[in-house]
Formats: C-alpha cells, sequence, structure tokens
C-alpha cells in the first residue's frame, strides 16, 4: 500500500545547475541570513538531507552568524535529517536503544537460521560468495527506509527471492519491537508515524521551538523524508533549497524532477540566478564541464584570436586535466606525484586536495597507495575489522581463551607442539600471532587476564599488554586512530554479548559475534571523517564530495566498467531479473518517460530505459563529483585487461564525450616514468632506479650492435657518488643504490 503524498506549504528555490561548492554555501548563508533575522537563529532549523558534508555547510552558516551577530556569539541549529529524526524518537522514548551494527549482524543472522519459510534455491547457491551477506544487508537496509512490508507490497505476486528477504526483515523488526530496539534505518519511518500521530504531544514538543525551516539538499529528500518534513512545518515557515539535474541518491529509487517533485507537494516553485559571474580569474576552468555533464547544455565557445594564416579559431571554455595510466596502481602512483608538483608549484597546503573513488570500498587500498607514495592522507574512519591489526590481536586473544575454557591445559604444551600442527589451525594461528605482537609473551599471560567478564578480562589484556601504547608508537596517527576506533568496537561488543540473550555471555558467544561480524563488515560502513585536525589529503567515495569544495579534486577509475558501469543497484539479482522485480526498492522499470523526465542529459533514441537510467545517474555523479574543485579537476583512467595479454584503453564514454565536444578540453598530464619528479620517495626511487636501468641501457645498445655513449653514463655515475658521498645521505640509502649497481653488474648478493 503506498504512503500518501506528502502536503508541504512553503516555497522551494531551485539553482537551474550544480553550482561550486562555494557557490552553494554561499546561497544557503544567505537564505538562512534571512531567516535568522526575521525569526532569531535559535528558532532556524537548518536540516539537510544527508550527513555528508554537513561539517563544511555548518561552517559556512557560523561564519554568516559570526558576520551578522550584534551581541554575543551565534550558532545556527543545523543537523541532517537522519541525525534530527533519531532525536525525535529519542525525545518520545528515551530508553529505546538504537541497534548498533554489530548487533544488526547477530540479531538478523538469527532470525534466517530460525526463518521456518523455505529459502529459495537461488538464494542458497548465492550465500557461496563473498559479497552475499553484505549485498542482503543493502538491500534489507534500503527496504526498511522506505519501510516496505510484504503484506502491503503494491505488488500482488512479488519474486520468491524478493518474498523471502522481505519477510525475514518484518520478523526482523518485530523481533527489534519485541527488545525494544530500533534499526538505523528505520529512524526516519518510525519519527514520521510519531509526528503524524502527534503520539503523547510530540509533535507540539518538538516544534515548539522551530518557527522557520531551511531544508537544504531538497532535490534528495525522498517521500518518507518529504513527509517528516510536513509533519515538522506544519505551523512553521518552510523554505527549500535544491538544484535542477543534482538528484542522485533519490533517483535511485523515485524518478522525477526535483521541480515536479517539489510541486507535487505543494510547493511553491521559485527559480534562483545562477548568481554573479566571477572574474575570469576565480571562474574554475572546468565550469562548462560540470554543466555539461550534469545539464548536457553544450558550453559557449570563446572566439580566439586569428593565427598566422588570419584564421579565426575558438578557445575550449572548459578545461579539465587527464591522467592515464598503465594499470590501477600507476593511475594512483600519478596522481601522488601530481598532487606533490602542484603542493611545490603553488604552496597548497594538503587538506585542498580530494580524491574521489568510486565506491567507499577503494578508500583503504586508495589511501594506502597515496601514503606509500609520501602524500599524506587525512580520511579517518572505521576500516574493515579484517584489516586491522589491533583487531586481529584481540580475536586471537578470544580464540586461545575459548581453547582454555575448553581445556586449561590445551595451551600448556603449545611451545613445542605447535610446529607440528598445520599453520592454518586457529590456535596455532592466534600464537603466532600474538608471539609476533606481543613483547614477552606466553601463555601464562591469556591466564593471567582472563576472568569472569569477558569485557573486564578484553580491557585488562589492553592494560597488561600496553596495546595503546604499543599502537601509538608503531602506527602514524591516522593508523592509531582507526586501530584505536577498531578497539572500541571489539570492547562494545563484548559489552554487548554480556548484556544481550543473542549469544552466551562467554568466550565462545564472544568469538562466535565477533567472527560473523569480521566476517560481514565491509571497509568503512560507519561514518568516515575527511578533515581531521592533522590535515591531509582527504580520499572518499566522490558521492561525498556533494557538499564539499576542494581547490583541486581528482576523480579516479573513469573507466567504462565503472562510470556508467555493467552492473546496476545489486551483485545480488542479475539485471534481467532486477527489471522484473517491481517490488525490488529501486527503480527497476523505468518507462521512457521516466528517462526522459528525470534526465535532461538523456537522448532522444533511448535504447535500454534500465540501462540508460541509471547510466545517467552515474554521469550526474561525475558532475557533482567535478564541482566540487574550485582551482583544477583530474580526470584519470587506466588500461583494463581485455582477455589474454591485449590490454586497452577503456576510458568511460563520459570522458570520450567530453573529448569530441567543442569547447571543452582535456590537457594530458605527463605520466611517464621520465617525467618530472616530485616528492621524496618518488625521488628515492628513481635514484634506486638509475644503475640498472642505465647499466641495461648500455647492454642493449651494445646487444643491437648500437652505440651508447659511456660519456652520458659516467657523469650520471659521478652525480649519484657525489650524492652519496654528502653527509646528509642515510647511510641505508647509500647501501641500497651500491646494492643496485651489484645486482645490474650480476654479482651474487651478499649476505652479512
Amino acid at each position: 500500500m503506498a504512503s500518501p503524498p506528502p502536503a508541504l506549504d512553503g516555497v522551494c528555490k531551485l539553482r537551474p545547475a550544480p553550482a561550486s561548492g562555494s557557490d552553494v554555501f554561499a546561497g544557503v548563508a544567505a537564505e538562512y541570513a534571512a531567516l535568522a533575522d526575521e525569526y532569531g537563529p535559535r528558532n532556524v532549523l537548518v536540516l539537510k538531507r544527508h550527513p555528508a558534508g554537513l561539517e563544511p555547510l555548518i561552517d559556512a552558516l557560523a561564519d554568516a552568524d559570526r558576520e551578522r551577530a550584534d551581541g554575543g556569539p551565534r550558532s545556527p541549529r543545523v543537523e541532517s535529517l537522519p541525525e534530527h529524526a533519531s532525536k525525535t524518537i529519542e525525545e518520545f522514548d528515551p530508553t529505546l536503544d538504537r541497534l548498533e551494527y554489530e548487533e544488526r549482524i547477530e540479531l538478523i543472522s538469527l532470525v534466517i537460521d530460525g526463518a521456518s519459510r523455505a529459502v529459495p534455491a537461488y538464494l542458497e547457491r548465492a550465500a557461496d560468495h563473498e559479497s552475499f551477506a553484505r549485498d542482503v544487508g543493502q538491500l534489507l537496509l534500503e527496504a526498511t527506509r522506505q519501510r516496505l512490508r510484504l503484506d502491503e507490497l503494491a505488488v500482488e505476486d512479488p519474486h520468491d527471492c524478493l518474498a523471502f528477504l522481505y519477510a525475514m526483515n518484518d520478523r526482523f523488526h518485530a523481533e527489534l519491537d519485541d527488545r525494544g530496539y530500533v534499526e538505523r534505518a528505520d529512524v526516519v519511518p518510525r519519527a514520521v508515524d510519531l509526528l503524524e500521530r502527534n503520539a503523547d504531544g510530540l509533535r507540539t514538543r518538538v516544534t515548539a521551538s522551530v518557527d522557520a525551516v531551511l531544508a537544504v539538499e531538497f532535490e534528495e529528500y525522498r517521500r518518507l523524508d518529504r513527509r517528516y518534513l510536513a509533519a515538522l512545518t506544519g505551523d512553521a515557515d518552510l523554505v527549500c533549497l535544491g538544484e535542477r539535474h543534482a538528484s542522485v541518491e533519490r533517483t535511485r529509487v523515485e524518478p522525477g524532477r526535483v521541480a515536479a517533485i517539489a510541486a507535487e507537494a505543494g510547493l511553491e516553485i521559485e527559480p534562483l540566478d545562477a548568481g554573479a559571474e566571477r572574474d575570469a580569474d576565480e571562474t574554475p576552468p572546468h565550469r562548462a564541464i560540470t554543466r555539461f555533464l550534469a545539464t548536457g547544455e553544450p558550453p559557449t565557445r570563446a572566439a580566439a584570436p586569428e593565427d598566422g594564416d588570419g584564421q579565426t579559431g575558438v578557445n575550449p571554455t572548459g578545461r579539465a586535466r587527464r591522467i592515464r595510466t598503465e594499470t590501477a596502481r600507476e593511475q594512483v602512483r600519478a596522481v601522488a606525484t601530481e598532487i606533490q608538483s602542484l603542493r611545490d608549484r603553488h604552496g597548497w597546503a594538503a587538506d585542498e586536495f580530494a580524491v574521489a573513488v568510486p565506491r567507499i570500498e577503494r578508500v583503504p587500498e586508495t589511501r594506502r597507495r597515496l601514503r606509500e607514495a609520501g602524500v599524506p592522507t587525512a580520511t579517518v574512519g572505521t576500516p574493515s575489522l579484517a584489516e586491522d591489526p589491533a583487531v586481529n590481536e584481540l580475536y586471537a586473544v578470544v580464540t586461545l581463551q575459548c581453547e582454555r575454557a575448553r581445556d586449561g591445559d590445551a595451551l600448556a604444551p603449545a611451545e613445542p607442539d605447535a610446529s607440528a600442527r598445520d599453520s592454518s589451525d586457529p590456535r596455532t594461528a592466534s600464537l603466532n600471532r600474538l608471539r609476533a605482537r606481543v613483547p614477552d609473551f606466553s601463555p601464562a599471560l591469556l591466564a593471567e587476564t582472563d576472568g569472569s567478564s569477558v569485557r573486564r578480562s578484553l580491557e585488562r589484556w589492553v592494560r597488561r599488554t600496553d596495546l595503546k601504547g604499543r599502537i601509538a608508537r608503531e602506527e602514524d596517527w591516522i593508523d592509531a586512530r582507526e586501530q584505536y576506533a577498531g578497539l572500541r568496537r571489539v570492547l562494545e561488543i563484548a559489552r554487548f554479548v554480556e548484556e544481550t540473550d543473542l549469544v552466551g555471555p562467554d568466550w565462545q558467544g564472544l568469538r562466535r559475534m565477533l567472527r560473523r561480524t569480521i566476517q560481514y563488515d565491509a571497509p568503512y560502513v560507519h561514518a568516515v571523517e575527511t578533515r581531521p585536525p592533522a590535515g591531509g589529503v582527504t580520499v572518499c567515495a566522490v558521492d561525498d564530495l556533494k557538499y564539499d569544495s576542494r581547490t583541486a579534486v581528482f576523480l579516479l577509475d573513469l573507466i567504462d566498467e565503472t562510470y556508467p558501469g555493467e552492473q546496476f543497484l545489486t551483485q545480488l539479482f542479475p539485471t534481467a531479473w532486477l527489471r522484473e522485480m517491481p517490488a525490488y526498492p529501486a527503480v527497476t522499470a523505468p518507462s521512457l518517460e521516466d528517462v526522459a523526465d528525470t534526465f535532461e542529459t538523456a537522448d532522444a533514441d533511448i535504447g535500454d530505459p534500465f540501462e540508460t537510467y541509471h547510466a545517467q545517474r552515474a554521469r550526474r555523479r561525475l558532475a557533482l563529483g567535478s564541482r566540487a574543485a574550485e582551482r583544477a579537476l583530474y580526470v584519470c583512467s587506466y588500461e583494463r585487461g581485455s582477455g589474454g595479454l591485449r590490454r586497452t584503453y577503456d576510458e568511460s564514454r563520459y570522458l570520450k564525450l567530453l573529448e569530441s565536444t567543442p569547447g571543452l578540453a582535456l590537457e594530458d598530464v605527463d605520466a611517464a616514468a621520465d617525467a618530472a619528479i616530485h616528492g621524496e620517495t618518488n625521488a628515492l626511487e628513481a635514484l634506486l632506479d638509475q644503475p640498472r636501468g642505465e647499466l641495461e641501457r648500455v647492454l642493449r645498445e651494445a646487444s643491437t650492435g648500437g652505440e651508447a655513449d659511456l660519456g652520458e653514463t659516467e657523469a650520471l655515475f659521478e652525480e649519484i657518488a657525489v650524492v652519496l658521498a654528502d653527509g646528509d645521505v642515510d647511510d641505508e640509502l647509500a647501501e641500497a643504490v651500491r646494492s643496485q649497481f651489484e645486482f645490474a653488474a650480476g654479482e651474487v648478493v651478499r649476505r652479512d
């Protein structure tokens, strides 16, 4: 049963196209200032749809408050809509507990294990795939956000797999209600229900201090979000701010343009001017590219001066720089080199850069490679537990405590017998891990830290082995912060094990829950902080840049396999199935009219509506990522294997479209091995490569009958010798360079 359409009373002000981040913030600040002057800053509530980009928005509004303050300090009330809905629920029932990610994994697994309904054969086979649990989890989260229940579906005969999963989701939420939990994905639906019923006068209390609401990022408000807004603003002035051609998340589940959505809800549409044109020096050189990707509007080309033959050409009005490499690894190395080059030339700080990847799962690897190349990174979040050394240490402790609980003497003879056991054996692997990480480890340490409480026992281990101190001494600050976060998660799981009846409050129960959490955990599923105090280059998913602004932005992995991609929405079901699944919680069967009404960039001759619809969403993601760049935009791609030994540049079709559009230009960055060297790490690697590379060049010339200029080789080696003779060169580096000469000469590797 479809939910009733929300009725909103107010005005919706729309920008004609995505503007730069600084322009967006300036526009929001101006609207906020007008409302704050009329109603007072504490009576104006600013709601942003998504938490991503909330901090820069708060900073922009706080600056507006400081500029206009005539008394004491004024601070804006700015919250994301999910955060405000969560506080609304807490206002109604402070005893409700929000279900944590780890708790959700355990509870839903128990619900599925105890299901009486037959599991469809397809799901049984799909369960063997690594991403199955995550894909199912994402589907159920989306169904919860949209409040899709099996007995209320508009579809009479849903697909067997969806029917099973929705039934499990309904049973899961029945369990939550019985236990007094609320799932994070269910916060907005539950808050909508409470406000619309004015349960125990909740709406009256929540809205008592709200005279005006400024709804930011309105193009992303879904149907339930709009219902929440309607319930919140019955007696308040409502101003919605949105951007045409900028919805990515809403259009995933709901077709249509923001103007039509706003008009249907009863809002008065008011177009916003694009804003005063900046000076030519201040206008981002890629502005026309952003606009073209978002709206399809071709750039206006400026006439160029006549050349020597009296011919007049045109100057491109939109420019971006392009990095193309052979591999994904070299792509990141080239990005690192360019960042170091820009910092050398312009003096830009590290936190003025952002590197955007297509999916959040790509963040850890990309960040690690940038740091290996000498680029400081600032992204702080909670990576996959399986990749966290501190978490793995605690899991080894839990495993061995389980062994001790079964047999108190199990670890006593472990020293002589461990080598005889298979290294993949959990006990052996755990012992080896602890011996490698913990100084002076012995099985006796496990007995000394064991107690009746698993949580206090782990805390005792942390103190006795100085785990936090070891992390601080051995890791960079960003890794240390992440490992501290992982440590807190494990201790929170231990606390939950002792308080719940889902598992036993012992080592076995903790190991079961921790193992399942590690297995199903995904990288950075939790909050990611991209502007920590110490600064550094931000590495994030491209969607997180929508409400952000950086001096330079690098968009990675612009290959056709990613933008637009080959598999939309989910890996759980084949695309052919998705087209026949109207009950799936996303747009799966768009009509030709839906495609044309939602995306102005869609061609008149639409092929497959499903693929076209979601390909246009991918194009829009690129547009929103590009607009975050204030000075420099880089589009980056790499070669992709296409069978056998053949490789090809399978660039994104949108890069090819930009390149072929008059008025737009992509300027190639030299990513070759002999390009200019920037950064200490690159310089050291180049120095190490030169002896062997130069000798190989001489040998190649000799073997093919060519002539090699030994004078150049001698001059190069003399320069290296001078560098090595300098007292400032590290002894290990000097020894490494000498070793390269010996390897190049074919000498046997020395063994000290």
